[in-house]
């Protein structure tokens, strides 16, 4: 392995366990936490980390008050994270979740249909995850499976393949119709790059796990994915909910300009709320606390 290309791994590493940091990071300097010795960062590298996390923080600022507005409002809203495997998709729904209410913010990430599944209407899988008023899902990956992983790996034949584009712009026109707001991102990332993030994937104990075989099939595949893409985005850009493509080679530029761009899909605005007042702790003359009994308790190794 050359040296570039392991130094790019390590980078990726070093970004993986960012993500931890950034529930506490403020306005410290977190790089002598991570060793970087052996692939030591240059200064500007080092702003521009700073500029990210403060940029992410403000970002996450707006989707919080993004997020009151959708309730206070009752909007329902569907954003769709489609691309190749390790494109970004979940790094950037880890970001918009991060700091909002899984009750308000939900993540749909469906597996591979059972055998009941298989044999009912193709989209009626999805539809039980769609937002109620003063909801948004996220759908890591979603009903275009049909178009990307089922057409390359022969997962569907010929007729539910046109049926699909048959059926999904009058499927979206009608979710737009009832008021659910359709965003969908493409998130686009080059041959080099995947092999790049696969080679980390390989490397890191802790994301080994995210490589599948149908992972390591896609790499051979490369050229069908690329095909069933171009199609997929053709037939499926809609006015009604037309797809935004995420130039994602860079993870964290892409973080940033896929929710700069999703907060620009919606007229939000602040929305006022209460003020919180805590209420006084009750106290009665005839409440003892009962001692928890000492197997009870988890060692303190720490």
């Amino acid at each position: 392995m050359d040296d570039e290309l392991a130094r790019r791994i390590h980078r990726d590493l070093v970004d993986h366990y960012d993500e931890e940091l950034e529930l506490e990071l403020d306005d410290q300097d977190f790089d002598g936490l991570q060793d970087d010795t052996q692939h030591p960062r240059t200064q500007a590298e080092k702003e521009w980390r700073r500029n990210y996390f403060r940029e992410l923080f403000r970002l996450q600022g707006e989707l919080v008050k993004l997020q009151n507005w959708v309730v206070a409002t009752g909007h329902k809203v569907v954003i769709i994270f489609e691309g190749r495997d390790a494109a970004g998709k979940g790094g950037v729904i880890k970001r918009i979740t991060q700091r909002l209410n899984p009750r308000v913010c939900r993540v749909a990430a469906l597996p591979a249909p059972n055998d009941r599944e298989r044999t009912q209407w193709y989209f009626q899988r999805y539809v039980s995850h769609l937002p109620a008023a003063g909801e948004m899902v996220l759908f890591d990956r979603s009903w275009y499976n049909r178009a990307g992983v089922e057409r390359v790996m022969n997962f569907c034949d010929d007729e539910q393949y046109e049926e699909f584009f048959r059926s999904a712009p009058e499927f979206e026109k009608m979710l737009v119709r009832s008021g659910i707001q359709l965003i969908k991102y493409w998130f686009s990332i080059t041959d080099e790059e995947q092999h790049a993030r696969f080679l980390g994937r390989i490397h890191d104990p802790l994301k080994q796990w995210k490589l599948s075989p149908m992972d390591l099939e896609s790499r051979r595949r490369w050229e069908d994915y690329t095909r069933a893409k171009e199609i997929m985005l053709e037939r499926t850009h809609i006015p009604e909910a037309p797809w935004w493509v995420v130039q994602a080679v860079d993870k964290k530029r892409a973080r940033l300009n896929c929710i700069s761009h999703l907060l620009a899909q919606m007229p939000y605005r602040d929305t006022e709320r209460p003020n919180i007042v805590l209420p006084p702790r009750e106290r009665h003359a005839d409440y003892a606390r009962h001692p928890v009994p000492p197997e009870m308790i988890v060692p303190e190794r720490y």
